[in-house]
């Protein structure tokens, strides 16, 4: 049961990686490995945040709040990716998701979704 499972998850990752591909780009969102871009973009799905903030959140749900030598770094690449943008209001940096941001969070959910459903029940 968990090779199949472990094969499903194979055949997304890399539909994933495909998609992103035939957009021109060489990277993709929410591989999944950690789960850390996935809920990042979550959170900001819900509302303009500063690191600090997302840290907090993530606490929250997690349990342990990330360093922000995990939190920034993560950023940065989701910046990269152009699936946040950042709006600098004096020293303070706030993260808001992008339209590719959105389209990717939407994908990322439907994975999330057909890979855990069955956890939960």
């Amino acid at each position: 049961m968990q090779k199949l499972k472990r094969e499903s998850w194979d055949i997304e990752e890399s539909n994933m990686q495909k998609n992103a591909h035939k957009n021109g780009k060489d990277d993709y969102c929410c591989d999944m490995r950690g789960m850390l871009s996935f809920l990042i973009l979550f959170l900001l799905s819900k509302k303009k945040m500063h690191g600090q903030e997302i840290a907090q959140e993530i606490a929250i749900r997690k349990g342990s709040k990330p360093s922000p030598g995990t939190i920034y770094p993560a950023l940065k690449a989701l910046k990269e990716a152009k699936l946040i943008a950042e709006d600098k209001e004096g020293k303070a940096i706030s993260y808001t998701l992008t339209q590719e941001g959105k389209t990717a969070l939407k994908a990322a959910k439907q994975v999330f979704c057909r890979t855990f459903t069955d956890v939960i029940g």
